[in-house]
Order: structure tokens, then sequence, then C-alpha cells
């Protein structure tokens, strides 16, 4: 009982304490009127919280989401079902469910009559912003009463687990002239016999055979080339992902992070739908997804659901021990890098071994920040020390289209040595 009288709302509190200020004065009066009214007033609120309190133990609900992954800027739906199990109505149920600002605006719903044949389907949309791992619930219910003397609260349905990827957008082309993840020296490799006029060619190496020299691209490049005759194992592309919270500026879905997080997902499923074995890793080169060459789109979602829940890192600086593609051709995703950074990058990178980098001009991600010439012009530098280095650069701002970074990137690495950047 006690349980009971604990959901009175005030309306219903001062209705009981009424009807017992009435109880009192009818015995002081001696008015048996009076202690009928009374003795109405008070069972009146009594009543109706042992029956909502009986009613709300006899709702039951379900909840599905529609899919269970949704990407970035696209659509979800959340479908919710309600019914009562017992045969004793259920006064009016207000439903809330609880949505993260992420994914939208919180849903309310209000069901006046709950019937005890059928379950009332509800449902409501989800547009999320911001990748992550998000949770939907509790769902929770309020049953009150028409008179408005009684509510309760209960929590009908827990969590359910929502995987928010970040947004992929469509790339074209791969860089000219190279067949980007071909192989470990970064050209197209095909079959090319002897006296075959588009024979492929690469530059000379220590310990290439001399009867291999093709002398007209030799003569014409003013280095020596030579043939590529066979077919060699086919290697890979890794993306590397530089997620510091230090290299990056803004907040929310406006921040630089996210940008970088949808580009290199937009590579990794760009190299792999072509046929490259892809590789993420991060900016300390530990493997964030590694997928193969062949498979269906469950590769997808593996390179998906790591993005997903990737968090930003806490070092300030990049540190590597060894080349974070392991040989492989490499694609930087890059934030703001100091000089020793991208002096520590191009230690371990080989040179013969093709290296592409977007940079990201970090202060056009947040606006009104002190010395942003100063720092734009630092991300000139650390563009023209990988360009140094031998990379192919390009720099991209929070307006530069994803796609037009691929196709310039694709162009800056075009052949060994003519490295072109990009402008913001």
């Amino acid at each position: 009982m006690l349980r009971a009288l604990s959901g009175l709302t005030t309306r219903g509190r001062c209705l009981l304490a009424a009807g017992l200020a009435a109880a009192a004065c009818s015995f002081v009066l001696n008015e048996r009127d009076l202690l009928r009214v009374a003795v109405f007033v008070v069972a009146l609120p009594v009543l109706v919280a042992v029956f909502i309190s009986a009613s709300r133990l006899r709702i039951g609900a379900a909840r599905s989401l529609h899919p269970e992954r949704v990407s970035v800027g696209s659509t979800g739906e959340v479908q919710l079902e309600l019914w009562r199990s017992g045969r004793l109505p259920a006064g009016e149920v207000l439903l809330e469910d609880g949505v993260p600002y992420a994914l939208g605006a919180r849903p309310r719903f209000v069901v006046e009559r709950l019937p005890h044949d059928r379950r009332v389907a509800l449902r409501y949309p989800l547009q999320p912003v911001l990748r992550g791992i998000q949770q939907v619930g509790p769902l929770r219910a309020t049953i009150t009463d028409p008179f408005g003397l009684c509510e309760f609260e209960r929590e009908l349905i827990a969590h359910s687990r929502l995987v928010v990827v970040p947004q992929v957008f469509p790339l074209w082309g791969l860089p000219s002239g190279a067949g980007i993840g071909a192989g470990d020296d970064g050209t197209i490799r095909l079959h090319a016999g002897q006296g075959e006029p588009d024979v492929i060619v690469r530059q000379y190496r220590m310990g290439d055979d001399l009867r291999k020299v093709h002398w007209r691209s030799t003569a014409r490049r003013d280095e020596i080339m030579v043939r590529v005759e066979e077919r060699p194992w086919r290697g890979g592309t890794t993306v590397l992902l530089d997620h510091r919270a230090a290299a990056h500026h803004g907040a929310g879905p406006a921040a630089s992070l996210e940008w970088a997080v949808s580009f290199a997902a937009s590579v990794a499923l760009h190299l792999r739908r072509s046929g490259h074995h892809v590789r993420l890793v991060g900016e300390h080169g530990a493997t964030i997804a590694d997928t193969p060459a062949e498979g269906g789109d469950h590769y997808d979602h593996v390179v998906l659901d790591a993005l997903a829940a990737l968090q930003p890192a806490h070092q300030r600086d990049i540190t590597l021990g060894h080349d974070p593609a392991e040989g492989q051709e490499l694609v930087a995703v890059l934030g703001t890098v100091s000089a020793e950074s991208v002096h520590e990058l191009a230690r371990f990178r080989p040179r013969g071994i093709r290296s592409l980098a977007v940079l990201l001009d970090t202060p056009g991600w947040s606006a009104g920040v002190n010395g942003s010439q100063q720092r734009s012009a630092a991300t000139e530098d650390a563009a023209e020390l990988l360009r140094a280095a031998g990379w192919g650069v390009v720099v991209a701002g929070p307006a530069s289209p994803m796609p037009q970074v691929w196709s310039e990137l694709c162009r800056a690495g075009a052949g060994r040595g003519t490295l072109i950047g990009g402008a913001r």
C-alpha cells in the first residue's frame, strides 16, 4: 500500500490531505454527511494509486533498430511495440526513449488506451550526425490516470547498441602511372615479352640485370630504366590515419578528425573494392583494421566498425620505430604535424616505394583561432618537407571535396620524382 501511495502526484496528495482533514472535522463537529464526503475524498486517490500500481506491472515492450549499422548523414529507424499482458486495463501511458543528441531529438509518445488483444506499434527516425558506438534507451513509461492523481515511472527496455559508421564518399581512379597497391615497387605489373612496344618499365635498382635495361626509355627519361617482364606477388596499400587529439581542431561533427576519419574510410574501401589488400593503421603503426583483397562486404564492415569505435589518441607527436606500411605503399591522412614528426615519417619510408599524404590545414576547422595564419604557414612548411622527402602531398581544408582531394592525390602520385602538391 505504501509503495502504491508513493506514486501520488501533488494533486493526489492534496486531495488525500483534504479528505483526512474533512474526516477530522466531521468527528469534531459530529457531522455524518461530512464524514461520508471525507471517506470518498480519501478513497479516490488511494483506489487510483492501487489500480495504476497493479496495471503498470502488466505492460511489456520491445525495441528493434533498422538498420543496426547506419552511416553519418543517413537515416535509420527505431520500431517500438507496446502490449498489455494482463486483463486489468492500463491507464494513459507516456513513453520516452533515451536518444543521444548525436542521433536526433528525443521522442515522446502518448498511448491513451492500451488494447489487450493486439500490440501498439510506434516508430521514430534516427538522424546520426556523429560517428561512434551509440546507446539508444532506456525506454521509460510514465503511467497516469485521467484525473492526474497518480503516476508511476517504469523502465520497459534497457539500452540497444547502434553503430554509427563514418560517411563514405565515392572515389574514382588510382594514382596514374603506378598502379597503387600492385606490388613492392609501385608499378603496374603486366606480362610483357621481348620486343613488345607497350613494355612496362621502372627505374633501375642496384642488382638488376643489365640485360633488362630498356634503352629507349632510358634515353627519353635520362635515367636507367629496366623492363618489367614478370607479374610478381601482389602486395597491398597501407592507409595511415593520424587521430591524435593534439593534431586536430574543431569539435563534434565539424571537427577535422571526423573529416580525416571519413576520408580514410573512403580511401580504404575504394582501394579494397579495386582489388587491393588494405591495412588501416594509426599514427604509431598499430593496426586498426586489416582486410584482404578478396571477400565481400563483410570486410567493409570490419573497416567501418573499427573507425566508428576509434577514439582520439593523447600522444603529442608521431613516433615510429619501423615502417608503418611494412614495405607496402602508403597513403597517410595527417593532421597538424611538426618538423620532427615529418622527419619520423620520412625516416622509415624507403624512397623506392610510393608514399602519399593528405595534410589537413587544421586551423581552418576552428573559426577565430588566434595565430591561424602562422599555423597555415606551418602546414605549408610540413608539406614542403614531405615533398622534399619524396612524398606526393595534397593540402586539404574543411571545404575541400573528398573526391577532388583524392583526384589531386592521384595526380600527385603520378610517376617517380615528379610530385604535384595540391592546394587548399
